[in-house]
């Protein structure tokens, strides 16, 4: 027998057609309702948990008027850059909070809008500042620099941060807006079901790969001046390097990471003592990875590093390299293929007047 075929009228299977595209639209609507109430609630959770880590310390007693012990008064801020292994670092630092007694924030800005408005900066400059109830503590977020000292504060809070490879970087963002990455897989990415490869979209030229994109790390550096976000400024990355080298305790290189992470513990035990260990053998410190990410092929890289945009970013890229390597001969040493902190290697002397 022969397949029986039902055919709808034209009218029918236009209708039909609306009715769908309708009922879509409607979804979406109520997909973007449902994430919107989510974040609501999420923002809502965040502040429940502020009162209660506050009301705490009222019920623990008030602190003194006095200043703080300098490293209970300690402050970190991590302005992640984007698919650096951030948020594999970030987890380090929440898995030893409890044990080594700090505070760990997350600066949700809308949208991840890199750039602050001014009031908000001089919120941010005033609750980094004046919350002891959350010191110490260790602040992380896709924000860009923020110099504290032109808003007259007296101590500056500490600046770290991690850079990576900028092709590396991109190729990684390209693939994880469509296909997310192995940490959250369920969540729905903003570029989902666009399977293009990154070749593909270089070779046609497409924006979300254009070399404008690579114009990231220097900014985020380079703070929160218009000339900063001016694609390609020389006076954005002469800044970035001047910040990197004035402002920034230390900056590491995503290829380098487990290093970055002793030269912190070393450094900086009251926030990361254990870290090294954690990151050697903790299930959630390994690097998170993109789903499906396919490597660039050398025709692409090329044509890539055509770009005097990639020139600057891998320009800035080497010198925190070369500043990251230099702090680290100065630091360790190598034995046996594995690297050890150097003690102490000064001391006092010649201390007059004699004490009887």
């Amino acid at each position: 027998m022969g397949l029986l075929r039902i055919m709808m009228p034209p009218k029918l299977q236009l209708l039909a057609v609306v009715a769908f595209a309708v009922a879509m639209l409607l979804l979406l609507n109520q997909v973007q309702k449902l994430e919107e109430s989510l974040s609501k609630l999420e923002r809502a959770i965040a502040r429940h948990e502020v009162r209660e880590i506050e009301q705490r310390h009222t019920l623990d007693g008030p602190r003194q008027d006095a200043a703080l012990d300098e490293e209970e008064d300690m402050v970190i801020i991590y302005n992640r850059v984007p698919k650096t292994a951030s948020t594999s670092f970030t987890n380090i630092a929440y898995d030893l909070c409890a044990k080594n007694k700090y505070h760990v924030l997350h600066i949700n800005t809308t949208k991840n809008n890199p750039v602050m408005s001014l009031q908000d900066q001089v919120r941010f400059v005033k609750n980094i500042t004046s919350w002891k109830e959350m010191k110490p503590g260790f602040y992380h977020g896709h924000i860009s620099y923020l110099d504290f000292a032109k808003f007259g504060v007296k101590k500056k809070p500490i600046y770290i941060n991690v850079i990576r490879d900028p092709i590396e970087r991109l190729v990684s963002y390209y693939y994880f807006l469509r296909f997310g990455d192995d940490y959250r897989p369920g969540l729905r990415r903003r570029k989902q079901g666009d399977k293009k490869t990154f070749d593909e979209c270089v070779a046609e030229g497409g924006s979300d790969c254009a070399p404008e994109k690579l114009w990231l790390q220097i900014p985020f550096f380079c703070g929160h001046s218009s000339e900063c976000w001016n694609v390609g400024s020389r006076w954005a990355m002469d800044q970035a390097k001047y910040n990197l080298i004035n402002e920034y305790f230390l900056v590491g290189v995503t290829e380098e990471l487990e290093d970055f992470i002793m030269l912190l513990e070393a450094a900086l035990p009251r926030f990361f003592r254990g870290a090294t260990e954690l990151y050697r053998t903790g299930k959630k410190s390994h690097l998170r990875k993109t789903t499906e990410k396919k490597l660039p092929t050398k025709q692409t890289i090329a044509k890539l590093q055509q770009s005097d945009i990639w020139k600057m970013e891998n320009e800035f890229y080497e010198f925190a390299l070369e500043q990251f390597q230099f702090i680290r001969a100065h630091a360790v040493r190598e034995k046996d293929g594995d690297l050890y902190i150097l003690t102490q290697n000064f001391f006092y002397e010649k201390i007059y007047p004699k004490s009887n």
